[in-house]
């Protein structure tokens, strides 16, 4: 049975090319969550005017994967220490945040923190925030990295690093690498 996890790591765009390559992951979307706009749009969110961040709602297979498990590759393959920002992409809808759907989700999510906080020299400034209304985002963001992403400056400097650092780290969860 089908399970989510709402994740927000900076750049959409980013995040959703690093769980796609996970396995026991079946689905990512890009999309809007953690704001007062009711179908915010792209433009909208940018601006950072709405409250949302840009997060993926990755479907996942429990018993291949677990939460836990896409808790700790979030965690690597993003820096959860910068406040609004990754990177050059900076303001609230760039936060790092969790959006957990259940008590035991955001149990895992605060351990996965304390956990985590071990390999950043900083703190850790990852919300864990209330799940709320989830805005799927245009369908142009949607497999970005697999259509128009491999054409963008901006995702070929930032997304091959972090998919490296993901079949590096965690190799044996990799699609690229165990196939």
């Amino acid at each position: 049975m089908t399970e989510y996890a709402t994740l927000a790591g900076g750049c959409f765009w980013c995040t959703e090319a690093v769980f796609k390559d996970v396995i026991g992951v079946e689905s990512v979307e890009s999309g809007y969550i953690g704001g007062h706009v009711a179908n915010p749009t792209y433009k909208q969110v940018c601006s950072g005017s709405t409250g949302h961040a840009e997060a993926i709602r990755v479907g996942f297979d429990p018993a291949q994967v677990s939460y836990a498990d896409l808790l700790d590759i979030f965690f690597a393959t993003h820096d959860p220490t910068q406040l609004n920002r990754q990177g050059n992409d900076v303001g609230t809808q760039y936060r790092s945040a969790i959006f957990p759907e259940t008590v035991m989700q955001e149990e895992q999510a605060n351990a996965a923190i304390r956990r985590a906080q071990a390999d950043w020299p900083q703190p850790i400034v990852t919300t864990i925030e209330e799940f709320g209304d989830w805005y799927p985002a245009e369908d142009y963001h949607q497999d970005y990295w697999d259509t128009e992403g491999q054409r963008n400056p901006y995702c070929l400097a930032v997304i091959p690093p972090k998919l490296q650092k993901l079949r590096k780290s965690f190799a044996a969860r990799s699609k690229a690498v165990t196939a």
